[in-house]
């Protein structure tokens, strides 16, 4: 384990998504269960500071997840609230620090800093208006998935059985302004036909922020062959999810071991500069007794060292947990 752990420690370590950020904006999913202090190790969660610095974290992408009962009127606001929850965090830390170039995440690993890189879940918030986009950009925010599982008035999310329509004009015109302006397209939550309509229409490298295989688990979120195939070929990256309905269709036989089973697929299918780290920590639970991926962040050193089991070199395994994510937001944020 001492050579994993000194790989893992050197590394740039990026998570693609998680949804930690609504533990401490109130109002939402978990106002009253989950509310924690960022600050201390907890006990409840998946995420907090003390875990992400033990886990080698460098930057953790963090979700603005527009939820249900705020679309599509409080879409805005609502995600106004949780960009200031992250920002209430960053205020009153000297360790923990806004991202929003590859440069920004360099500069934290050499500091000794995690810093947190804004996504927008879900299209709704910015309500149709380009100008609130180019806001939410200003603002901070570098990626956006264009739906979560449902229709909205730019694509159609994966929880639309029927329609298997692309995406709109208005989601065409909000992909090319987000590429215009330095933001990643996040195809994660897409029906498939929506996928396509991205893939035909993006100039520039899209990604899943936390997908899986649909070869090895049937879950409707997971990317079959083809779009792992498509979405290399426009350069982008695929973050590999912990969440245990996405690892296997048995959750008995979900283990840290068969979501490395997906890297492994990936990387056949698209090569090793495509897959990355996507955990959707804090979005989902598992209970208690049931076999899960990793019981929080701390323990994410236990991937180094079983891809290097699997006998990934040094390199790849630096792409794998942080590498690829910098290399698109090289191309894409600056």
């Amino acid at each position: 384990m001492t050579d994993a752990l000194n790989l893992h420690q050197k590394s740039i370590i990026i998570d693609g998504h998680c949804d930690t950020l609504l533990a401490f904006a109130g109002r939402g999913l978990y106002a009253s269960s989950q509310q924690r202090d960022f600050f201390e190790r907890n006990e409840s969660g998946h995420i907090d500071l003390p875990r992400l610095k033990e886990g080698g974290v460098t930057c953790q992408v963090m979700a603005l997840y527009i939820e249900p009962q705020y679309k599509p009127t409080r879409s805005a606001r609502r995600c106004l609230e949780l960009m200031d929850a992250f920002y209430s965090l960053v205020d009153v830390s000297e360790s923990f620090v806004l991202a929003t170039s590859a440069q920004d995440i360099r500069n934290a690993k050499e500091s000794g800093k995690v810093c947190g890189l804004l996504s927008i879940e879900g299209g709704e918030a910015i309500e149709g208006s380009l100008r609130v986009l180019r806001t939410f950009y200003r603002l901070g925010v570098r990626a956006m998935g264009l739906t979560w599982n449902q229709r909205n008035d730019l694509a159609d999310g994966v929880g639309e059985k029927h329609a298997g329509s692309s995406i709109t004009d208005l989601g065409i015109s909000v992909i090319k302004e987000m590429e215009r302006l330095g933001m990643l397209v996040d195809v994660s939550h897409l029906s498939e036909s929506s996928f396509w309509g991205v893939h035909e229409v993006a100039e520039r490298p899209y990604i899943a922020s936390h997908s899986n295989a649909r070869a090895l688990a049937s879950h409707p979120r997971n990317l079959t062959d083809k779009q792992i195939e498509a979405l290399a070929e426009k350069g982008g990256v695929i973050g590999v999810v912990y969440c245990p309905a996405f690892v296997d269709d048995d959750d008995e036989k979900v283990s840290l071991s068969r979501l490395c089973d997906h890297i492994d697929h990936i990387k056949k299918i698209a090569g090793i500069d495509h897959v990355g780290l996507g955990s959707d920590f804090d979005g989902f639970g598992t209970p208690p007794g049931k076999p899960q991926v990793f019981k929080d962040v701390s323990e994410l050193p236990l991937l180094t060292q079983e891809l290097m089991n699997r006998g990934y070199s040094e390199e790849d395994i630096q792409k794998v947990l942080g590498g690829n994510w910098l290399r698109v937001y090289e191309e894409v944020l600056g």
